[in-house]
């Protein structure tokens, strides 16, 4: 058996994985790292060796971009000051302690203790972003996890690279390197993302060819990582940049069907891409326990150590933090909670990014000698990812529901239900404007019929939104109708958008009733 026949056999077996997940209502990832593991014990399986950049170059971008793509500016400004706490002082914090006590309990050396301790400092936005689908996070803790996973990268990113300098020539680490280093790494790459995002924007505002405008979505994440990494700036924070600017602006950008077009090719691509990369963390560990030494057999204690050093830190650094922030904007006498800094601790999952990052370690130092224990590394790296989302993923939704501020499925029904009642009455007032009109004289004699079938369709949209119930209206055949039709979806569409910039519903309802009336739009087209 080949490696190919073993990696095409691997997408088969992690979709099938991945598509039993979502009907049992099972963690994904979990489940995947599992089966990639149980594959890889298996002897008759060879060993499957990935190059270093391929998961960094062909996966990371687009599951990267998608997973930015469902966080919004909005949220973004709200969460930004305790993010920043996290971003910054917690990966420093996790990336010591993790390089001290491997340095302690292995025979890793200080430089690559510290290079172990920079990849494994971040949590994964990929892994934190497929966990959190499954659950009904409030908008502001959702923001919270997403935000910390995808920005944090840029932090570890150059913990990363200045180990890995350290441990590659010797040289020693200066404060001042560093943060010039972190500046151009991630300043560099906002700069070259919000720069592709811009000429995206211009690109696609000017097209409405559906293939076209697929192609361009699909290119723009390898397009903003190349450009950063060549220009030596950070491409994971290129692509994190783009895809929040564009996820922010994509309700704005095409039609209807084009917009349903690309969410969908966009959908598979990153189904297909979890499912397979996650497959590959479990696929990975055999691999790299065949290569360690004789002194580096004692991985199966260490990795369970160090994966609970990082869940430590984190508990100690977000519960003082919480408790700091509530302190700062305390109301009243209301009392300091230990149920949103609990989930915020147990989302902190790590994944691809680290695996990523462990694959691309050097192989020799700058002597043309081996770096030492790079086996090692890459073992406990995997085995902690691994562990981490394992264990993690499987109790992440009870820890969510014992803590009670998971919303309940009555909640989200009452507010897309108060949110398409007040989009409707918007509709029907302009409505009722429209109807005395010159100007729908043009559209022929079943114009005033037409005005009144639409006055009925959004009545009884309102009378339904009341009772937290909805189904898209029958689109009618008759020309006045579609058109009249369409332009109210035009005015529900731009309140809808007023409500969510005026902070009355959150990013996920916008984008549910946006999909909806993409929907119908797309439907009343295709009857043109």
């Amino acid at each position: 058996m080949t490696g190919l026949t073993v990696i095409l056999l691997l997408v088969v077996l992690a979709t099938a994985v991945a598509t039993g997940a979502r009907r049992w209502r099972l963690p994904a990832p979990s489940l995947l790292v599992i089966a990639g593991l149980v594959v890889g014990l298996i002897p008759w399986v060879p060993e499957v060796r990935l190059p270093p950049h391929v998961i960094s170059v062909l996966v990371l971008p687009p599951l990267l971009y998608a997973s930015a793509g469902e966080i919004s500016v909005r949220d973004l400004r709200s969460v930004w000051r305790p993010v920043t706490g996290l971003v910054f002082g917690l990966v420093l914090a996790s990336a010591v302690a993790v390089g001290y006590v491997a340095r302690a309990i292995t025979p890793l050396t200080i430089a690559t203790a510290f290079i172990l301790g920079a990849v494994l400092a971040s949590t994964d936005p990929v892994a934190v972003t497929a966990l959190g689908r499954r659950l009904s996070l409030p908008p502001r803790v959702q923001a919270m996890v997403q935000a910390e996973s995808l920005f944090n990268d840029a932090t570890s990113l150059v913990l990363y690279k200045v180990a890995v300098a350290t441990a590659v020539s010797g040289s020693a680490i200066t404060v001042s390197g560093t943060v010039e280093q972190f500046l151009i790494l991630a300043g560099g790459g906002a700069l070259i993302g919000a720069a592709v995002a811009a000429v995206v924007t211009l690109i696609r505002r000017r097209t409405e060819d559906p293939v076209l405008e697929t192609v361009i979505a699909l290119v723009t994440p390898y397009a903003s990582y190349v450009i950063a990494e060549d220009s030596h700036a950070s491409g994971v924070t290129a692509v994190i940049v783009s895809g929040v600017v564009l996820g922010s602006t994509g309700h704005k950008l095409g039609n209807a069907p084009v917009r349903l077009q690309v969410h969908a090719v966009y959908d598979t691509v990153t189904f297909l891409l979890e499912s397979v990369v996650f497959a590959l963390i479990g696929l990975e560990l055999p691999s790299a326990v065949r290569h360690l030494a004789h002194d580096e057999h004692g991985w199966p204690l260490w990795v369970p150590v160090i994966a609970f050093t990082v869940l430590a830190i984190r508990l100690l650094w977000i519960f003082p933090l919480s408790a700091l922030i509530h302190y700062r904007h305390r109301d009243g006498d209301s009392r300091l909670s230990w149920r949103v800094p609990a989930v915020l601790s147990w989302a902190g999952t790590r994944g691809v990014m680290p695996l990523a990052a462990a694959l691309s370690i050097p192989l020799v130092t700058d002597t043309g000698a081996p770096l030492p224990h790079r086996a090692l590394v890459l073992t406990l790296t995997t085995g902690t990812v691994a562990l981490t989302v394992v264990f993690q993923g499987f109790t992440l939704a009870s820890v969510v529901r014992r803590s009670g501020i998971a919303l309940e499925p009555e909640h989200t029904a009452r507010e897309e239900a108060r949110t398409r009642r007040r989009i409707a009455h918007t509709a029907l007032e302009e409505l009722k404007q429209l109807g005395d009109l010159d100007e729908l004289a043009e559209l022929g004699a079943a114009a005033e019929a037409a005005v009144k079938q639409a006055r009925r369709d959004l009545e009884a949209r309102i009378h339904q939104a009341e009772d937290a119930h909805y189904s898209d209206p029958d689109a009618r055949p008759a020309d006045a109708y579609r058109e009249i039709r369409r332009t109210l979806i035009g005015i529900e569409a731009a309140e809808l958008q007023r409500l969510y910039e005026a902070n009355m519903i959150s990013n996920a309802t916008r984008r549910r009733i946006q999909r909806e009336l993409d929907l119908e739009e797309t439907s009343l087209r295709a009857r043109d």
